[in-house]
């Protein structure tokens, strides 16, 4: 019996489908894996064709981009005839000129009269791959990612010579993804539309080596006073390793710095075989550097103030006057009191601010020239017992007042024991007395109960930026600090707990008159309560009286604190008055010790000369010193607790210790040592044959000085007990 054609083909196809089962079967059911393998094959030939597409959209992008770039692009002729950088003329707050910034330019260096060792050395430092990329370096960038990916490092691309030359011709230099992103558009284009030897002759001629100096020609002639086309290898050398960072390397700032980089510079150029060793082993040291004039200090100012203004202001490049906050009269007499003051072989530095934050006065350090390093807004250092400040104020805000007592005694806390400078300890004692004579066993206490990391939220509260240590000897200022945060905090104090933010630029004009930036008010916050900065006040009142800072009076109240660092390396005072507050540093660069140097002499000291000249003009103002304490802190029985006034120790109005029966200060009294801080031709008690002990007008009594002398005193009964105190310990309410 014969099947019909469609009935054998229906047959076939059942049959092969049956032989495909089997086989599948056979195999394991490879055919859901055969699948998957299929799907992700499909995924990444898609994902493929995908990033295909977007890299090419992406570089027709870039391409029309750079094309569009390259048409307005100037002409090569244009460009050479182009100064790139502002004339700036800074005035002070008065309207006075006080220093101007401008482009020096030397002569224009065709390409082949800039010696080829200048050339190298440049591209050596800044651009190895300079004669093979298109403007932009993917080696470099991939390179930088990777370390950025495999470091803990933020993401750092070098720009490449052609990118330098695109930012200091066409933009500023604001840290942004879309700066960087125009950079390297306008790097491809000055490639598309000139040769290498154009863009690096207009590199050489036009960047800025420091010192007002734009161009290798005036670089040379102001670092080593002869044209570029004479430069030597090292001077070739010490130029290209500017670029970097004209201020830190600059030869007359910094000649150790200016050698030590330049020496890289050379070492560069002998890998890249651009010289030979015996080359690169020339001495940098015998180069002949221009002798400087000497400048006015307000440069650490300038220096501080106008890289503010790529923040501040637009992109702009015509010439601009910026009005700031610099008092002229102020300057001069901060940089003479910092001088005349500072011991030889230290540095100085000083920070004043008027009450609203703005900088009256601002002194680097005790030579401009010597030195361009600004100790006042830089430089990290430890504040000693300055630091005090946040213990006692976290103290205050946990329910202390200035008259409760607490006990000056030997402590050890976590292993750390520390000890007053007089070896000594005076018992019980009010915290005034604590804070004014800087006494640190009691501040070890204090930042124990209050809590260490209390009083590092403290210091930030109040401005401190750097790094705070919460090891128990964080209380006696282990942390470095910066001049300008420590003078900030005390600023924040006189202004009653609120915040204080140092400004130094006013208002920016440009010369047809135009006001392009004006400074606004920042919003204040209240950092503490009135009865806190009230009491931290009069604590701070104190020290100045009759503690470790009497060097600073001046003649009208003074409110401060001293700070001396371990082996005398550094010393500390800050204060204010009348609404100036002032910061001042001494001490070495090096971070040895300075034989003498202590918070209460010479820093003190220079506080008080110039505080003479900046009060002077303004009126005597009185301290707000009275505790409106919160219901929370007061006693309910306040009379029973203070008793009668002639039986119990007190501080009189100008912070004085009286003890019981003494209702009048005398004259001369006499600090108690601590931290090394007593000053010049003070003692502890009279000599023999210099009249009995109450004739010398002391400020602490007999039963104060025996216990922290450690000696007994002759012919004088001791005095009766001290009473109980008007906040005792155990009454204190939580």
């Amino acid at each position: 019996m014969r099947m019909k054609r469609g009935s054998r083909r229906v047959a076939s196809q059942r049959a092969n489908e049956a032989e495909s089962r089997k086989s599948s079967r056979k195999s394991g059911g490879g055919g859901k894996g055969h699948e998957g393998r299929s799907t992700f094959a499909k995924w990444v030939r898609r994902l493929f064709l995908w990033g295909a597409l977007a890299a090419l959209v992406g570089a027709i992008f870039i391409g029309v981009a750079v094309g569009f770039a390259a048409r307005s692009i100037p002409s090569y002729y244009q460009l050479r005839a182009t100064q790139n950088a502002q004339t700036i003329l800074v005035r002070a707050r008065d309207g006075t000129e006080i220093v101007e910034l401008g482009p020096s330019y030397g002569e224009w260096l065709e390409s082949d009269e800039i010696p080829d060792s200048m050339k190298n050395a440049m591209v050596a430092v800044e651009d190895r791959r300079f004669h093979s990329h298109f403007g932009v370096d993917p080696i470099g960038l991939a390179r930088a990612v990777y370390v950025w990916a495999t470091g803990n490092d933020r993401l750092q691309a070098t720009s490449t010579i052609t990118q330098q030359l695109a930012r200091n011709v066409f933009l500023n230099n604001n840290r942004s993804l879309d700066r960087k992103a125009r950079e390297a558009i306008l790097a491809m284009a000055l490639e598309w539309k000139f040769s290498k030897e154009q863009i690096l002759e207009l590199y050489l001629n036009k960047v800025y080596f420091g010192g007002g100096a734009y161009g290798i020609d005036s670089a040379s002639r102001n670092f080593f006073s002869h044209p570029a086309t004479d430069l030597s290898t090292a001077e070739a050398a010490i130029i290209a390793g500017l670029v970097k960072a004209p201020s830190r390397y600059s030869p007359t700032a910094d000649v150790d710095a200016a050698v030590g980089r330049a020496r890289v510079v050379l070492m560069l150029m002998e890998q890249q075989g651009y010289i030979t060793p015996a080359e690169a082993n020339v001495d940098v040291d015998s180069v002949k550097l221009k002798k400087s004039k000497s400048e006015n200090s307000v440069r650490y100012f300038t220096d501080w103030a106008l890289p503010q203004l790529d923040i501040l202001l637009p992109e702009t490049f015509e010439p601009i006057e910026v009005w700031t906050t610099i008092d002229v009269g102020m300057q001069q007499a901060a940089t003479a009191s910092i001088k005349s003051n500072t011991p030889g072989g230290a540095q100085g530095a000083l920070v004043s601010l008027d009450r609203d934050g703005a900088i009256l006065a601002m002194v680097g350090g005790t030579d401009y020239v010597e030195t361009n390093y600004n100790r006042a807004t830089n430089a990290m250092r430890q504040p000693g017992s300055a630091w005090k400040l946040f213990v006692y104020l976290a103290a205050l805000e946990a329910g202390y007042t200035p008259e409760d007592k607490v006990v000056d005694t030997p402590v050890t806390i976590d292993g750390w024991s520390p000890r007053n400078s007089s070896g000594r300890n005076a018992g019980e004692i009010n915290m005034r007395t604590a804070f004014a004579y800087s006494i640190n066993t009691v501040a070890a206490q204090l930042g124990n109960e209050v809590g260490f990391g209390t009083v590092a939220s403290m210091a930030r509260r109040f401005g401190i930026t750097t790094s705070i240590s919460t090891y128990p000897s964080m209380v006696l200022g282990s942390s470095e600090v910066r001049l300008i945060d420590m003078t900030r905090a005390f600023a924040a104090v006189s202004a009653k707990g609120v915040s204080v933010e140092p400004y130094g630029i006013t208002k920016v004009v440009t010369s047809d008159g135009e006001t392009i930036y004006r400074h606004e008010k920042p919003r204040a916050s209240k950092l503490v309560a009135d009865y806190v900065a009230a009491g931290m006040t009069d604590m701070l009142q104190t020290a100045v009286n009759t503690g470790t800072g009497k060097a600073a009076q001046i003649g009208r109240p003074v409110a401060g604190k001293t700070g001396t660092t371990s082996s005398n390396k550094d010393g500390y005072f800050v204060g204010f008055s009348s609404g100036i507050t002032t910061g001042v540093w001494m001490g070495r660069d090096d971070n040895k010790a300075v034989s003498g140097l202590q918070g209460g002499r010479a820093p003190a000291q220079a506080f008080a000369a110039y505080m003479r000249y900046a009060v002077k003009d303004r009126p005597v103002e009185e301290f707000d010193t009275e505790l409106q304490l919160p219901e929370w802190q007061l006693e309910p029985d306040d009379e029973y607790f203070f008793g009668d006034p002639d039986d119990y120790y007190f501080i009189d109005e100008q912070g004085n210790l009286i003890e019981p029966g003494r209702r009048e200060q005398q004259p001369g009294e006499q600090p108690f040592p601590v931290e090394g801080e007593q000053l010049p031709g003070e003692a502890l008690r009279p000599q023999q044959g210099q009249g009995t002990r109450n004739e010398g007008g002391q400020a602490a009594s007999d039963d104060f000085l025996e216990r922290a002398t450690g000696q007994r005193l002759p012919q004088e009964p001791p005095p009766p007990p001290m009473p109980r105190t008007i906040r005792p310990a155990d009454t204190r309410r939580e």
